[in-house]
């Protein structure tokens, strides 16, 4: 019977050993990928956050603008999240074109309809294509500029 115990005995011990370096293992590669940091998202991988290339100051001045003209009741602290862009889509609707749900979310048709915008009035050369390339953030940056007066 000797045998058969000291059998269970190093086959267990061989399993628990197989086992822990598979987790060591799995846990080296698991840290290695979190060094690197994704995007702010939402549960539904939207990006929660999205300055369209503006400095926290510049998003702030666009904060303050639809403050005071588009129903934006959140922080003033320079991050274009949710509530703030669900302001901007307001404005976009009224005026520019956008016609989908206000729901904060930028996608395509909200691009489109800022890009409407940034063409009849902040430099913007290119298609309106929905794509928030280098020019549609450079006339963005326009656009905050003009927001400053407002804060």
């Amino acid at each position: 019977m000797r045998p058969n115990i000291w059998t269970k005995t190093l086959v267990s011990v061989g399993a628990v050993v197989g086992l822990a370096a598979g987790s060591l293992a799995t846990a080296g590669t698991g840290f290695a990928a979190s060094d690197t940091k994704p995007a702010v998202r939402s549960e539904a991988g939207v990006l929660a956050v999205n300055n369209l290339g503006l400095s926290t100051t510049q998003a702030r001045y666009v904060q303050c603008w639809i403050q005071d003209y588009w129903g934006y009741t959140g922080a003033l602290d320079g991050q274009l999240g949710t509530n703030s862009w669900k302001a901007l889509q307001r404005w976009l609707k009224a005026h520019w074109g956008y016609n989908d749900s206000i729901d904060g979310i930028v996608g395509p048709n909200t691009i489109k309809a800022l890009q409407r915008d940034l063409k009849a009035h902040h430099g913007y050369t290119g298609a309106i294509d929905g794509i928030a390339g280098s020019g549609t953030k450079a006339a963005f940056k326009d656009f905050a500029a003009d927001s400053k007066q407002y804060c």
